[in-house]
C-alpha cells in the first residue's frame, strides 16, 4: 500500500494557510483540481484574503468572478489592464458584483479596462457602497457611471479618471457635490474645461485636483486660470 504523503496529512486550515501564499492565480486553479480537500483548502484560502490583485494575469470574465465570489473578507480588488493582463468584459463585471464581499470593497481599480462601459461599471458601483478608492482611468466611461457613483458611493475618498475623455463638466460636479467625503481627483487628460476646476473646488474647498502633472487646490487655484 503507497505511503500517505506528508501534506497530504496536513488539516485543511493549514493548507489553505499555505495557498493563501501562492500569488498565481493558475497555480491556485491547478491546486484546486488535485482534489477534493485540496479545493476545499483554496476556497478556505480565499476566504480570508483581503486583497486579490488580477493585474498581469490573462483572467477571463469567469474566472475571475468564480474568484471573487469565493474570497468572502475582500477589501481591494484590482482587475487593472496590462499587456498580459485581464480582458474582463462588461458581463465579468456584473458577474463580480454578484458576489457577497463587493458589499464590503473599499477599493477597486479597473485602470485600462478598454473593453468596459458604462453598463458593467454601473452593475458593479450600484453594490460597492463601501468603496473609499476608485481608479477607472484609462477607460471609455462617460457622466453615466458617475452618475452612479455618485450616488452609491457616499464613502469615497479618491478617485482616478486618467484619460477618461467622454467625462464632462457635468458629470464632475454631480460627483463632488455628492461626494462630501471626496479627497482627491485625477482628471489628468480629460477633455474637461479649466473653469471647472475652479468650480469644484468652490463646492469642496478641501478637494485636491491632479491635472497636466500639477496637483490643484484653494492655495493654487488660480493657476488653473492660465493653464
Amino acid at each position: 500500500m503507497e505511503a500517505e504523503a506528508e501534506i497530504d496529512r496536513l488539516p485543511i486550515d493549514l493548507l489553505a494557510h499555505i495557498f493563501v501564499r501562492i500569488t498565481s492565480f493558475t497555480d491556485l486553479a491547478q491546486a484546486s483540481s488535485v482534489c477534493r480537500k485540496w479545493k476545499k483548502g483554496v476556497k478556505q484560502s480565499l476566504a480570508s484574503r483581503e486583497n486579490l490583485s488580477f493585474a498581469g494575469w490573462k483572467m477571463d470574465d469567469d474566472s475571475t468572478a468564480r474568484l471573487v465570489r469565493h474570497a468572502y473578507s475582500l477589501k481591494e480588488l484590482d482587475i487593472s489592464r496590462s499587456r498580459w493582463g485581464c480582458q474582463i468584459s462588461d458581463n465579468g463585471l456584473y458577474q463580480i458584483s454578484l458576489a457577497k464581499c463587493v458589499s464590503n470593497l473599499t477599493s477597486i481599480s479597473l485602470w485600462g479596462m478598454t473593453g468596459i462601459t458604462d453598463k458593467g461599471v454601473v452593475q458593479l458601483i450600484t453594490r460597492a457602497n463601501s468603496l473609499q478608492h476608485l481608479n477607472i482611468g484609462g477607460t471609455f466611461i462617460t457622466d453615466e457611471s458617475l452618475f452612479v457613483i455618485a450616488d452609491s458611493c457616499p464613502q469615497l475618498k479618491t478617485i482616478v479618471l486618467w484619460s477618461c475623455r467622454h467625462v464632462t463638466e457635468n458629470g464632475l460636479l454631480v460627483l463632488v457635490n455628492k461626494c462630501p467625503k471626496l479627497e482627491l481627483i485625477n482628471v489628468w487628460g480629460t477633455r474637461v474645461p479649466v473653469d471647472c476646476f475652479i468650480a469644484l473646488l468652490t463646492i469642496s474647498p478641501a478637494l485636491q485636483i491632479k491635472s497636466r502633472g500639477l496637483l490643484l487646490n484653494v492655495g493654487n487655484a488660480s493657476m488653473a486660470a492660465v493653464l
